[in-house]
């Protein structure tokens, strides 16, 4: 594959720029095993509409056909499962979990590493995406089977994290 140069110029990074070293959707680290692509979570509802209304000129056309964005505000109803389960990026910043190349957080560090950037923070990120799972024990723990009605506010938080939940 061939080296190709990102230059990023929205409302949060101005003349950023990183290279995709990796052929998209492939090659990630063993560990890191995302059930959901970044077009997926977009489409299903993530964030409240609100994450990726800026940005769209750095990542693929076909990501945003169908996706579920609302420039204005954060709608939670925009979420596939109807509920808030993000936290405001001042917290994020508070708790040390912004790298200052992705300064939206993990879904844009998850969306440029699909799209074949690596770096890195990439061994943080996946350790992080890894600790998720204990919702998914919750969810096993209390919910029968295919019902996705139960622990909404969990699944919705599994699905930012690239996690589907419907499957359990």
């Amino acid at each position: 594959m061939k080296t190709r140069k990102v230059i990023v110029n929205d409302l949060m990074q101005q003349d950023y720029s990183y290279y995709l070293t990796e052929p998209m959707g492939k090659n990630f680290a063993p560990e890191f095993t995302p059930e959901l692509t970044p077009q997926e979570m977009l489409e299903m509802g993530v964030f409240g509409g609100k994450y990726m209304t800026d940005c769209r000129d750095e990542f693929p056309e076909s990501w945003f056909i169908e996706a579920k964005l609302c420039p204005e505000k954060h709608d939670p109803k925009l979420n596939y499962f109807g509920w808030n389960a993000s936290q405001p990026l001042s917290v994020w910043r508070r708790k040390g979990w912004i790298y200052d190349e992705d300064p939206r957080g993990w879904f844009q560090w998850y969306c440029r590493y699909y799209m074949g950037r690596r770096c890195p923070d990439d061994e943080r990120q996946i350790k992080r995406w890894r600790a998720m799972r204990r919702h998914i024990a919750q969810i096993e723990k209390h919910c029968k089977p295919g019902d996705i009605d139960c622990r909404p506010k969990q699944r919705q938080v599994l699905l930012n994290w690239a996690y589907d939940s419907r499957k359990m």
